[in-house]
C-alpha cells in the first residue's frame, strides 16, 4: 500500500504541475509514463531504489542534487554503471521537466 503511496503521489502531482509547464499536457503525460515504466525498471516502481539508486526527492536533496545536476545525470548517463544516458531520445525541456519532477514531486 505504502508503495503505491509514492507512486500515485508522483502522478497526482505531476498531474498538478502541468499547467506549469511548457511543456503540453499529452507530452507531459508520456513522460510520466515513462518516469512509472522505463526509470521504474532500475529505480523502482516506486522510485525507491532497486538496481538504481532511490529518486525520491529528500534522497536527492541530500545527495546535493539540483535540477541541473540530474538534468546532466538524465542526458549524458552515469558511466560504468546501468544509467543509460537519455539525451539522444528526449529532448532538453523533456529531461529539465524530469529532472524537476523528481525533485519537487515523487
Amino acid at each position: 500500500m505504502k508503495q503505491g503511496l509514492g507512486l500515485a503521489l508522483l502522478l497526482a502531482s505531476s498531474t498538478a504541475c502541468m499547467a506549469e509547464s511548457s511543456l503540453d499536457v499529452k507530452r507531459q503525460q508520456e513522460l510520466t509514463y515513462m518516469l512509472k515504466h522505463d526509470c521504474g525498471s532500475c529505480h523502482g516502481m516506486t522510485l525507491k531504489g532497486g538496481l538504481g539508486p532511490s529518486l525520491l526527492p529528500n534522497t536527492l536533496s541530500s545527495k546535493g542534487h539540483n535540477i541541473e545536476s540530474l538534468s546532466l545525470i538524465i542526458r549524458y548517463g552515469k558511466p560504468g554503471t546501468a544509467m543509460p544516458p537519455w539525451g539522444p531520445v528526449l529532448a532538453e525541456e523533456d529531461i529539465r521537466w524530469i529532472a524537476t519532477q523528481l525533485l519537487e514531486t515523487n
